[in-house]
């Protein structure tokens, strides 16, 4: 994957916090630390423990972060817990952490409550993380699947039983397709994963999925469920003919994989088709000017783009009550949205940079956060 340039405007806004831009050179491990020693990072650096709580789909990038930026600020540490999208929402809100981990971002409510804690100009939504949703499954020798959004939603929904469904075979006449009972395995915690997924479905299929989107499974549906991502991936690992829907990074080599039907053809998974799709979208209206909230458009027909995506927030306030941890703060995202963490977090979890214009909004969205007044 080649990573985005990183500009001199965004060097110096790294730089002046005191975060040192790493090249990350990693692999797929996902706490892989850096091979060399960190160079001596150019300017002050920050020191003190800044806390966050949220998504496990950031589990691999955020190990990768911790890790680069531990190297560069040696008094400095970053703690994550990846207890799940809601959970990070929740910590930021009523003060338990520094910022929170989400593959959705704050709900109109919860931006309307964040100013609590946050200052009158709230929260802000800062994307850091963009990854496909596999729609991944366990069949016996076989790797891939097409699958149109409708046929995902009956699957789920468990209105299709069996594998061998005609749905399925019409759009994979070659596969041998096996006579073996579908287990849908859904999260069981609130998820960003799932309010994306959900979201897909409720938009790219609303005959078959007429529920609302939610990080929240609905409760009328059956099926096997599991906390977090690994668990879910667990799952379908151990359970034959099961399926569930999960950050990419998560199910690469250990499970099979649909291809998902965008127009008239069907778009194979892949972070830079996911950052097609996230070029689509479009800013939240009603929130602060250096929010940067996303709406997606889960029913593109751009040639290429892999709609069933997440963009995962890191979620900050505007305003926190000492310099020190508005510096630190500063410092980490800073770090996080630059060349060498969006590298860092592509050799980690696969993930998609940031585009040079989200990267360049990011940055300044961070640069705003100052000392409450």
């Amino acid at each position: 994957m080649k990573a985005l340039r990183f500009g001199r405007h965004a060097a110096i806004a790294v730089i002046a916090v005191g975060a040192l831009a790493l090249t990350a050179c990693g692999s797929d491990n996902a706490t892989n630390t850096a091979q060399s020693a960190a160079p001596s990072a150019s300017g002050p650096q920050v020191t003190g423990t800044l806390t966050g709580i949220g998504s496990s789909a950031q589990g691999a990038a955020m190990d990768a972060w911790k890790t680069s930026f531990a190297s560069a600020n040696q008094g400095a540490t970053v703690q994550y817990s990846p207890d799940g999208s809601g959970a990070g929402r929740k910590a930021l809100l009523d003060g338990s952490a520094q910022f929170g981990g989400s593959d959705a971002y704050l709900k109109d409510d919860e931006y309307a409550s964040s100013t609590a804690k946050c200052g009158p100009d709230g929260a802000l939504n800062i994307p850091v993380y963009i990854s496909p949703i596999a729609v991944a499954f366990n069949l016996p020798e076989i790797k891939e699947l097409n699958l149109d959004a409708p046929t995902v939603a009956k699957i789920f929904r468990g209105e299709i039983a069996k594998w061998n469904d005609p749905a399925i075979a019409a759009m994979n006449p070659d596969a041998k397709l096996p006579d073996l009972k579908v287990t849908p395995v859904n999260r069981s915690d609130d998820s960003g994963t799932t309010s994306n997924f959900t979201d897909y479905l409720a938009a790219a299929a609303p005959e078959a999925w007429t529920d609302k989107a939610s990080g929240v499974w609905p409760a009328t549906l059956q099926g096997e469920n599991a906390k977090g991502t690994s668990g879910v991936v667990k799952t379908v690992t151990d359970t034959p003919g099961a399926v569930t829907y999960a950050d990419d990074s998560a199910v690469s080599g250990k499970l099979g994989v649909a291809q998902i039907k965008v127009g008239d053809t069907f778009t194979k998974i892949s972070a830079e088709a996911a950052a097609k799709a996230v070029d689509a979208g479009s800013p939240v209206a009603g929130r602060n000017a250096n929010d940067l909230s996303i709406k997606l458009d889960r029913k593109t027909t751009i040639a290429g783009a892999y709609p069933v995506v997440l963009v995962s927030f890191h979620i900050v306030c505007s305003t926190y009550a000492d310099q020190k941890t508005v510096d630190l703060v500063k410092a980490f995202e800073s770090y996080v949205v630059s060349e060498a963490g969006q590298t860092a977090a592509a050799d980690a979890a696969k993930s998609a940079p940031l585009s040079k214009t989200l990267q360049d909004k990011a940055l300044k969205s961070i640069e705003s956060i100052k000392v409450k007044s």
